[in-house]
């Protein structure tokens, strides 16, 4: 990249100097050791930094905010590696408060929603304000109200994505060239998390005491790379894979090799179904042409990952991949059956709900119905399944490949529900951003055939 077309792609100069202050600021806190400091002052900046991008920079606000969202649990990692373990971690909070900004999306368009189309997300903020209501009654408020935040957030985020869809296109080249470079940055930090083991990742993971993550030395652990765990990980790296089908960016093919391998290292089975539900749709949204193209795609992918694969350090692939065909004998399989069967009758009859409490259970199903109860449930997952059904309707993802992508993350995301809870936090973040997206896109597509059908 020449200066010049460097100079250009750091417009807005004042914004850009705000996320590079906020880089450089986090960088030398971090290698300080002064991790207590950075536990408030990464929150405080990124806020500071995603208000002014919200009002000056809405383009970069939107990359900013997927950056914070993939970067953050990594930040909270570096922090606590010199100053000592914080739980909870304050930093953690961070792509929340920078979402929140779009509460202003929310009150500037929320009395025209519903007749601009925007009904489906008005149901999901029914159901979740309800469950919100329910839980200040129930439980502790400082409890509700930052549990809240993992099932507000997203759909705040996706709304906004959908109020602004006459710049569809712009917000579309956007997320393709921030989520290519994220399949990058995780996909290589990915591999050398597990080649390597970062003495920060493995403090951290001893420190949490989760043991279904491996264990804390090379080789030996599931990948998570920059986020939290391997099942967020797997959210966002099988659907960002699945975009960079339809992404003509140079990057594609080394953004591919190392987000394809890092994405099996995790070794999430419900991630690597999801991602070939979604992958199953985005073939059959696409024309011939592109379906060729897709196919090449992937034998390429498969010459270059089949024989690394096979390769001492990552051949222990080979026995995550063997309990597809031995389910019965898995323990993880085993336990998850034995949870379900004990929440199944408690879970029906739960027409209230409990409200919002942060409960973390393996399936959105009893997630729901436990916190959102029946009443809840109609709400949130009515909006969220009508939104889907609209993009499985739309025409115009056989002409723009973006829809049809949009599309196949919501069905990856949708056909984890029971197993797994895709609607929130970084997961939620992925779908409702596609959710909100590939509504703009057809809402822009039907505008601009308007003065054509006036014409004809």
């Amino acid at each position: 990249m020449n200066k010049n077309a460097l100079q250009t792609a750091l417009q807005p100069a004042t914004a850009w100097m705000a996320i590079l202050a906020l880089i450089a600021f986090t960088g030398l806190l971090a290698i300080a050791g002064a991790g207590k400091v950075l536990n408030l002052a990464f929150p405080a900046g990124a806020l500071a930094v995603s208000l002014l991008l919200y009002w000056r920079a809405p383009l970069l606000y939107v990359g900013f905010t997927w950056w914070i969202c993939l970067l953050t649990p990594l930040v909270r990692r570096l922090a606590d590696y010199r100053s000592g373990f914080t739980d909870p971690s304050p930093i953690l909070l961070t792509p929340y408060l920078v979402i929140l900004v779009t509460l202003v999306t929310l009150k500037q368009h929320l009395p025209k929603a519903y007749s601009q189309g925007g009904l489906p997300f008005l149901m999901a903020f029914a159901g979740i304000f309800y469950a919100i209501l329910t839980g200040l009654i129930i439980n502790p408020p400082v409890k509700v109200l930052v549990a809240a935040l993992e099932w507000l957030a997203p759909v705040l985020f996706g709304f906004h994505l959908f109020t602004n869809w006459q710049s569809y296109p712009a917000y579309r080249q956007n997320l393709q060239r921030t989520l290519t470079w994220g399949v990058v940055v995780m996909g290589s930090y990915g591999i050398v998390q597990y080649l390597i083991a970062p003495q920060w990742d493995r403090t951290w993971l001893i420190n949490t005491t989760v043991n279904t993550m491996g264990k804390p030395e090379p080789l030996g652990l599931r990948v998570w790379s920059t986020l939290n765990s391997p099942e967020p990980f797997a959210a966002i790296m099988g659907g960002c894979l699945l975009l960079l089908f339809t992404n003509r960016s140079p990057l594609r093919l080394p953004a591919a090799i190392v987000g394809y391998l890092s994405f099996l290292l995790c070794a999430v089975r419900s991630g690597w179904l999801g991602w070939l539900a979604g992958l199953f749709s985005l073939v059959i949204s696409l024309k011939p042409k592109l379906q060729l193209r897709l196919s090449i795609a992937l034998l390429v992918l498969a010459v270059f990952l089949v024989p690394l694969a096979t390769v001492e350090p990552f051949s222990q692939l080979s026995s995550r991949l063997d309990t597809f065909t031995n389910l019965e004998n898995d323990q993880s399989a085993i336990e998850r059956q034995q949870s379900f069967n004990a929440l199944q009758d408690s879970a029906l009859t739960s027409f209230v709900g409990q409200g919002i409490s942060g409960q973390k259970l393996d399936s959105a199903i009893f997630s729901m119905l436990f916190e959102l109860g029946w009443i809840g449930t109609i709400g949130y997952a009515g909006g969220l399944f009508l939104l889907t059904f609209t993009l499985c309707q739309a025409q115009p993802a056989r002409f723009d490949p973006f829809i049809g992508t949009a599309r196949a993350i919501a069905i990856s995301a949708l056909v984890r529900l029971p197993v797994n809870v895709p609607m929130l936090g970084a997961s939620g973040l992925l779908l409702w951003t596609f959710l909100g997206i590939g509504l703009a896109g057809i809402k822009f597509d039907r505008w601009k055939a308007r003065p054509a059908q006036r014409f004809r």
